[in-house]
């Protein structure tokens, strides 16, 4: 079978090892033949995180940016840069025309963001982001079940992903609209997004804590009206345990699904972090005081589904669902609950 020839280009960016660890690890469907450090990748706010995790690309070849774009037989760009970066590089790959594995969700400009969608499209090349929770079991079973009808119409959908960051990582979400909304928040924007569709308002709830005298927005929220309902994207950046309590609930007419925490380390698993299990909680009994379901889902790589399908789509075995006027909108939307005034 043949082999997608891949590069990586961005070291910095938290999960850029873990990332490259899951290319090589799928040694059957790529073959990886170097990487860029870009100029701030080893300097930036992400703590090191070149520095700290070169262990992951020992062996292989530190090339330029400009060496991957014009390396021979190259099939494929996996782009983990800044983010305000990550849709200039995308371009740059877009014009050589690679299948092309963005992380999430895109720069802050909008119209580059339409550019970068036109250019994919108009040359119908491969355009994969990097929302993982796409391809979570237990998100993609529950999204089976609201397409089957087993949760009867939808009311609301509340999603959050929270964390605790250190004072210097929520210093840096103040170069971002929304702060900790653009940064994580976007994951649940995009579950929000696949599931509700299109809202009739979205309204930006984006704060800062003030917490050691910081003044980014490192809680993000947003209230996204529906036509029956109201439902919530969040994540803060100032939540001891918040890595636990990292949650979707779907509520329906005939049932409601509770993923919570939607991930969790098995750290037995090929000896690596990625590797996690979800928790799910199911009711589908009018009984109020009726307990609900519960139960774990196998252990699963977080991101081998997802680089498994973009090596699907660049091979051309399958079709990508999440559509380039899908992720146009997407981003539009993360802006919007962000602040952003976006037509």
């Amino acid at each position: 079978m043949k082999k997608i020839k891949v590069a990586q280009i961005g070291t910095g960016h938290d999960h850029a090892h873990e990332s490259f660890k899951t290319l090589k690890r799928l040694s059957d469907i790529f073959e990886v033949v170097g990487y860029a450090v870009l100029p701030n990748d080893s300097l930036n706010v992400q703590e090191l995180h070149y520095e700290n995790h070169k262990g992951a690309y020992e062996g292989y070849p530190q090339l330029t940016v400009d060496e991957i774009l014009n390396y021979e037989g190259l099939d494929a760009v996996v782009i983990e840069a800044e983010d305000r970066d990550l849709t200039k590089y995308a371009i740059m790959a877009a014009e050589k025309g690679l299948a092309i594995h963005m992380d999430k969700p895109g720069g802050v400009s909008d119209e580059e963001f339409d550019r970068l969608i036109d250019i994919v499209s108009e040359k119908k090349l491969v355009f994969h982001t990097g929302y993982m929770y796409r391809y979570n079991p237990a998100i993609m079973k529950l999204k089976e079940d609201i397409k089957t009808g087993k949760l009867g119409e939808i009311i609301s959908v509340e999603a959050r992903m929270n964390c605790y960051q250190q004072p210097q990582k929520r210093e840096w979400l103040g170069d971002y609209p929304g702060g900790m909304l653009y940064f994580l928040g976007c994951h649940m924007v995009d579950v929000v997004y696949s599931i509700m569709g299109e809202p009739l308002e979205v309204i930006p709830l984006n704060r800062s804590s003030g917490i050691g005298e910081i003044k980014s927005y490192d809680f993000g929220m947003a209230a996204l009206k529906y036509e029956n309902g109201v439902s919530i994207a969040q994540s803060t950046a100032i939540e001891y345990g918040g890595f636990e309590r990292r949650q979707v609930v779907v509520v329906g007419t005939k049932g409601t699904v509770e993923i919570g925490p939607i991930e969790w380390a098995d750290f037995s698993y090929k000896n690596i972090y990625c590797p996690l299990f979800s928790s799910v909680r199911e009711a589908f009994s009018q009984e109020w005081h009726k307990k609900a379901e519960r139960y774990n889902t196998e252990v699963y790589g977080r991101y081998d589904a997802m680089f498994e399908a973009f090596g699907n789509y660049a091979l051309g075995n399958k079709q990508n669902p999440f559509d380039y006027e899908y992720e146009r909108k997407l981003h539009k939307l993360i802006l919007k609950a962000c602040g952003e005034n976006v037509k």
